[in-house]
């Protein structure tokens, strides 16, 4: 394997992230997730294409800034890295992106309701969850995210927000480093469930206001190692 530009340290976060996805189920055999390289802030690393619950240290791979491998590097990469690689480019302040098809999420991305953070572990839903419409940028399509022009639209749409949806595909989450990552990805799917669970009782459903989801986010990111802490002893395998 390639030494890559990315420390020890990194590198074991980034397999624990696709193994803890995994048996989180907001990953199944699909689906990725990828980190800035912390010593080449213009290039990302993620793994090859192989599932989730598989990668090890030696699938990783490093791509530049344009979602590509590096020269040299022949193995298959994941169709979909324009998203990592795109919103990288156009949010510097973020470390680390995941991608899924989160069952529970599926539903607010192909209706009118729109996913809000009904409890304070998905208080950063707050910021907004846009919906990507790929028909706007490429009518006839097969919804994958395969090039930049795709990927650049899909950054566009995340704007500044934490979580995107993806009609009838998925979601993409943001993070200021792995451990943040993967906790947003393992709750917005949880706060879909439970936003869905609720709907079917009597209502109106009193959401989190902008105010508690500021509040809440300050103040779970000021605990998330200890949920990494935990993901990463029992349920990361490394």
């Amino acid at each position: 394997m390639k030494k890559l530009n990315a420390s020890p340290g990194l590198i074991s976060d980034l397999v624990a992230a696709s193994r803890i996805l995994a048996q989180h189920e907001v990953l199944d055999a699909y689906g990725h997730v990828s980190a800035r390289s912390d010593k080449r802030p213009d290039r990302f690393i993620m793994s090859r294409a192989v599932a989730p619950a598989l990668v090890k240290a030696a699938d990783l791979m490093e791509l530049d800034a344009n979602s590509e491998a590096l020269a040299g590097d022949k193995r298959k990469g994941f169709i979909e890295r324009y998203i990592h690689g795109e919103i990288y480019r156009s949010r510097p302040e973020v470390m680390a992106v995941v991608h899924s098809h989160s069952a529970s999420v599926i539903p607010f991305g192909v209706t009118r309701t729109r996913l809000r953070p009904i409890y304070h572990m998905g208080a950063f839903l707050w910021s907004g969850t846009p919906v990507f419409e790929i028909r706007k940028t490429v009518e006839n399509n097969d919804l994958l995210i395969r090039d930049r022009p795709l990927g650049q639209a899909l950054a566009k749409t995340l704007g500044g927000c934490a979580c995107v949806l993806m009609r009838g595909h998925g979601m993409t989450v943001v993070g200021d480093g792995i451990p943040e990552a993967v906790y947003r990805a393992i709750y917005t799917e949880m706060n879909a469930r439970l936003q869905i669970q609720a709907g079917q009782l009597e209502g109106p459903i009193e959401f989190l206001s902008d105010e508690e989801g500021r509040r809440s986010t300050a103040a779970n990111r000021g605990t998330l190692e200890r949920p990494w802490e935990l993901w990463k002893k029992v349920l990361g395998g490394t």
